[in-house]
């Protein structure tokens, strides 16, 4: 099923992401446990970040796209990134994404590492999404999205510009980073209609249920922090139970508001945590 036919203006369309297991952590299997947990939610797709930071030799994204498509019957995404690929690379995994049976593509840059030089093929998420179209254009494309800017962006109107490009490359669905502040995203979503970008946006939320989440995820997208969700985690710090049930509380409360504002969907990033997914899912899921 290619993700953008589930945005149909009947219901608010409710996704999850899932990461492979660590190599620690045994065989990509191991998965199982957090789908097990996460199949009372029904979500409309999971999407599947990619394993090993774009390693060829680790097929782990696309063999979990494979078990939730197949063994629970739910779409799936499978991202890609391409700062550290060449076009024989991507040729690669699109050949053993199409073996999978996987037709939708999460197309990222993804994150530049340091000490390590960039391949010359693709220097932006653009570049992967003209390329696939060329390739296979049986694929369908999703893009990510940055409400608050994305970091290397000189300003939000370059950063707009820089989005429609993927949309005009071929992107027909966007994912947003997370947030914290509603009306951030809505002042994006102006944005973005306001320059024609006129395919389904879905609104990234990570409920933060620990302090060591939040500092990571902070310095790690640069997302800002609005007071009342600062307080809340300066009262609960000392208090990991109140502070987790604090987490789903303020979330629930972001959905609820996104959901009444008519947002697209909502797009869960669940750290494979279905206890956090399920707390979520039933507060909200009369309100699709």
């Amino acid at each position: 099923m290619k993700i953008s036919s589930l945005f149909n203006g009947e219901k608010t369309v409710f996704s999850l992401e899932v990461f492979p297991p660590k190599k620690t952590s045994g065989s990509v299997e191991t998965i199982y446990s957090t789908l097990d947990g996460l199949k009372s939610v029904k979500p409309d797709f999971i999407s599947v970040t990619y394993g090993a930071g774009g390693n060829r030799a680790d097929l782990s994204t696309f063999e979990i796209c494979r078990i939730i498509k197949e063994k629970y019957d739910t779409p799936a995404i499978a991202h890609l990134t391409c700062v550290s690929s060449t076009k024989e690379d991507i040729d690669f995994i699109i050949k053993k994404l199409k073996e999978s049976g996987i037709e939708n593509i999460l197309a990222l840059r993804g994150d530049r590492k340091a000490g390590v030089e960039p391949e010359k093929d693709f220097s932006h998420a653009s570049d992967l999404i003209r390329y696939i179209k060329t390739r296979e254009p049986g694929f369908e494309i999703s893009g990510a999205c940055y409400p608050e800017v994305h970091n290397e962006a000189e300003n939000s109107i370059t950063d707009i510009f820089a989005l429609k490009e993927k949309v005009d490359a071929g992107a027909q669905h966007l994912i947003s980073q997370l947030f914290f502040d509603n009306n951030a995203f809505y002042s994006f979503l102006e944005r973005a209609r306001i320059a024609g970008i006129d395919v389904p946006i879905e609104a990234g939320i990570m409920p933060v249920v620990n302090i060591s989440q939040i500092t990571r995820m902070v310095s790690m997208c640069g997302a800002s922090l609005p007071r009342k969700f600062s307080k809340i985690m300066s009262r609960f710090a000392d208090n990991p139970k109140a502070l987790f049930d604090a987490g789903i509380a303020y979330a629930v409360d972001q959905i609820v508001d996104l959901i009444s504002n008519g947002v697209d969907g909502i797009h869960l990033y669940t750290m494979n945590n279905p206890t956090v997914a399920l707390r979520i899912f039933s507060a909200i899921k009369s309100m699709r």
